[in-house]
């Protein structure tokens, strides 16, 4: 007798079961169509503000992080699939004031249906509305330096390529912090360190390069937003010290990533601190017209000259 029982009980369960769940989804069809239609208004209105947002950001010159735009698009997707279910409801309903009616097969895809698109639905609005994972949509790019074909014509130079190189391997020194070059006016400060930069990027030697120019009467703000554009840095305080203190956050936070700062030009001592380089955390690059002002005062580990070229490659330069 139990085993008879146990017989019936699995043929109820691979049976009656699947039919009653298949009956469901049929009975369910109408409060099932009226719950999408309620989600999609739901979805649409976050789908805006989310949008809302990423054109903001656009027209501010940022970039969309990459989970933002993938949850457009699913989106989009989902919204799609409910136009479809919604319109061929509509067609039912047109049918219908003729006699023709969805049949209980027809009933239970559409539902079916409709259930899957509720439970995506339920998913993607919990990302904003739950989690609030989309808080922020964008980021600044780092902006790029560029080198001019004439000044890697003139790095090209071997006086240069060797002082280039001098340059190269104290930045790959673990002892050397900051770096001072030297040299009288118009004898190519600026673009040996632009150039520099532009390799340690290109071989990897670093992770991030920041670079401001100094020149007379510095401006520390103006410098601090220099280096925070390299950085796609945005500052939301006003005052010099608190800017400072975001400066150093993001040049030290992280112990994995190098980064280098080029303070290009000084005239003056200047307190690499009160701007928010620190002088350990990352490495920097200082150039200058007067030796002293880097030997005594910027607290460099190393200075060098770059001297003015040699007479056969000053009057090869001119034919450039």
């Amino acid at each position: 007798m139990e085993i008879v029982i146990s017989i019936a009980a699995k043929v109820v369960e691979y049976t009656v079961a699947p039919v009653v769940q298949w009956l469901g989804y049929s009975f369910r069809y109408s409060s099932n169509m009226e719950n999408v239609k309620k989600q999609e208004q739901k979805l649409q209105g976050a789908r805006e503000r989310v949008q809302h947002s990423v054109d903001a950001a656009k027209n501010n010159a940022e970039k969309i992080e990459t989970d933002v735009d993938n949850w457009l698009k699913e989106v989009d997707s989902i919204m799609g699939q409910v136009k479809e279910v919604i319109e061929v409801e509509e067609k039912v309903k047109m049918r219908c004031s003729n006699g023709a009616c969805l049949n209980l097969k027809q009933r239970h895809q559409q539902s079916k249906k409709a259930e899957k698109i509720l439970q995506d639905i339920k998913d993607v609005l919990q990302n904003v509305l739950q989690n609030g994972k989309f808080d922020k949509v964008s980021y600044r790019a780092a902006s790029q330096g560029i080198v001019t074909t004439t000044s890697m014509d003139y790095m090209t130079f071997e006086s240069r390529m060797s002082t280039m190189n001098q340059l190269m391997e104290m930045l790959q020194d673990s002892n050397i912090n900051i770096i001072g070059v030297w040299g009288m006016a118009g004898v190519g400060k600026s673009t040996l360190v632009r150039e520099v930069a532009k390799k340690v990027k290109e071989e990897r030697l670093f992770d991030e390069v920041a670079i401001a120019t100094v020149k007379q009467g510095p401006d520390l703000k103006q410098i601090q937003v220099e280096i925070a554009e390299k950085l796609g840095l945005k500052f939301d305080k006003e005052s010099l010290s608190g800017r400072a203190d975001l400066l150093k956050e993001r040049l030290t936070k992280d112990k994995n990533k190098k980064i280098l700062v080029i303070l290009d030009d000084i005239w003056e001592k200047l307190d690499l601190d009160e701007i928010g380089v620190p002088s350990k955390g990352c490495k920097v690059v200082v150039t200058s017209r007067d030796r002293d002002i880097l030997s005594t005062w910027m607290g460099t580990d190393k200075v060098f000259e770059l001297q003015v070229l040699p007479k056969e490659e000053a009057w090869n330069l001119l034919d450039l």
